[in-house]
């Protein structure tokens, strides 16, 4: 009678597809009568019946080695524990799927092996020993736990992943200084490693934008958005478009011991240790097809023709510094600009847990306007980076950055930033606040108001939906709006009407890629089914 209830309960849960069926089964409850008879089978049956998985995609599991049929790496024995088995167990060795419940179980208990040996299959590009899901702009780092959306291919021992995105989509920004498009933001990433032996990595990056030709010269409309220029007058009110190279990099990284390591890493163009990682790669802004209003504050230097970095690593805690060209890009966007290595940086990293990322840092930025070469900046940022997985295809991620320019003639001015991103299967929900301190020049206003200090503002609500999700492209058909509070001393400028911008968007890019926690989960899951 209690074996016909335990099957009774196995089917109900297993046809119901319920995540949590395991839990459904009392451990407690004992068959002594049954229990040598069932173990001597357990234990045969684990002889006999070893499985192989893909280090990659651990959800693919066979009973025989050879090559993933997704990515071509070769199969790795699917790692079993021994303990002294319960009688509970020898009832659930009755069917296979039992059996394959109550290991998928014990491994999200203990994260087991598969585990193990997935996190040291994926490595970051930059250094050796980071795990890929730290891995952001230049070497910049994120949380471990932070979703990467990519496709990953194997050469071998090689890796390739491609990473991108883009925003087609119609834009009005309010006031008289704003504008209305059609445009459409983008970005695209190649990032290859090679390993050179068990502890020595060959890395390179490739990041390209077509903003030249989607955003033309004078870049889409953004409130309040200042920097570089066009045709010889500066930029103000409006997103500079993104040269059409935006990184190609190399680095060397090498692991001393298990807990040392260091790396070069050059670029031309590149990112230099300043600042948090760029906007388009922190997973609280990934869904935003803007730009923030205090980029020039923080992240700008992530488009640098000529960057030099060293970087040392211990344990979660990196210390790097640079030397690069504190020029920012000209106005032809499809060239490359001569270097100069005439600013420095430098950036200290910790990743405390695997959810948090901290980062400050201090650089001295020579000319880098081309219409004012006489200015210098002295830059200090700091930020913080969280990012919680939720569940399966859930997570919610979130940014504070401060960054302060000390600039030629105008002192120091503040800029703030909170960003958030709840995703949950086919539906995102993100936010943006920012607080500026811009001056009438940054602005362009007239000379009279040039030395003046204002603060700006910009919140920002935004909501995406998947039309296609999970299928190696996703196509989120999302909607966003803003508004902008400004003082009154500038309704000269922009008008009596309060600032807003409203958007409509495709956001196209590539699916989740699972890794780290997140793969584990899929493969539990997987066993479950």
């Amino acid at each position: 009678m209690h074996k016909r209830i335990l099957i009774l309960i196995s089917t109900i849960a297993l046809a119901t597809g319920v995540s949590a069926q395991v839990g459904a089964i009392d451990l407690n409850r004992s068959h002594p009568e049954h229990e040598d008879d069932y173990e001597h089978e357990h234990e045969q049956g684990r002889e006999k019946k070893q499985k192989y998985t893909c280090p990659m995609h651990p959800e693919v599991v066979t009973d025989h080695p050879g090559k993933c049929p997704k990515c071509g790496m070769t199969l790795v024995p699917l790692k079993q524990e021994s303990r002294p088995s319960t009688s509970n167990e020898a009832d659930m060795h009755h069917h296979d799927h039992d059996m394959m419940n109550h290991e998928a179980h014990r491994a999200a208990a203990s994260h087991g092996m598969e585990q193990q040996e997935m996190q040291m299959s994926m490595q970051s590009s930059v250094n050796i020993a980071d795990p890929m899901s730290r891995e952001s702009s230049g070497t910049a780092w994120v949380p471990d736990s932070t979703p990467m959306y990519g496709k990953m291919f194997m050469f071998g021992d090689d890796m390739l992943m491609l990473h991108g995105a883009i925003f087609p989509r119609y834009t009005n920004v309010s006031t008289r200084r704003g504008d209305d498009r059609i445009d459409a933001p983008n970005w695209f990433m190649a990032m290859f490693s090679h390993p050179l032996g068990d502890s020595t990595q060959f890395g390179s990056r490739l990041m390209m934008s077509l903003d030249p030709l989607t955003e033309e010269g004078r870049g889409y409309p953004l409130l309040f958005q200042t920097g570089e220029s066009w045709n010889g007058e500066a930029l103000h009110d409006r997103q500079h478009p993104h040269d059409l190279f935006d990184e190609l990099s190399f680095s060397l990284s090498q692991e001393f011991e298990h807990d040392l390591s260091a790396y070069i890493y050059f670029g031309y163009p590149g990112e230099p240790a300043l600042g948090p990682p760029a906007f388009m790669h922190r997973p609280s802004a990934m869904d935003d097809p803007d730009a923030p209003i205090g980029h020039h504050w923080q992240d700008s230097t992530h488009i640098t023709f000529g960057v030099a970095t060293l970087g040392a690593q211990w344990r979660n805690v990196k210390l790097e510094g640079s030397i690069f060209t504190g020029r920012e890009p000209d106005e032809d966007r499809y060239d490359f600009d001569r270097p100069r290595f005439d600013s420095y940086s430098g950036r200290l990293s910790w990743n405390p847990t695997q959810n948090l990322a901290l980062q400050v840092s201090y650089g001295y930025i020579k000319s880098p306007e081309e219409l004012h070469p006489e200015t210098k900046i002295h830059r200090t940022t700091a930020s913080a980076i969280y990012n919680l997985p939720l569940g399966h295809d859930t997570n919610w991620s979130n940014s504070f950055v401060w960054g302060q320019n000390n600039a030629t003639e105008e002192g120091k001015t503040q800029s703030f930033l909170i960003e958030s991103n709840y995703q949950r299967g086919r539906n995102t929900v993100y936010f943006r606040w920012e607080r500026v301190q811009k001056s009438g020049h940054e602005l362009v206003l007239k000379p009279f108001d040039e030395s003046e200090i204002f603060p700006v503002s910009a919140y920002s609500l935004g909501y995406v939906r998947d039309l296609s999700h999970g299928k190696g492209i996703d196509i989120g058909l999302g909607t966003q709006f803003t508004i902008n509070n400004r003082p009154d001393t500038l309704d000269r400028y922009y008008g009596d009407d309060l600032g807003y911008a409203f958007q409509f968007f495709l956001r196209i890019r590539p699916s989740l890629h699972t890794h780290g926690e997140h793969a584990h989960t899929e493969h539990v899951a997987g066993m479950q089914k």
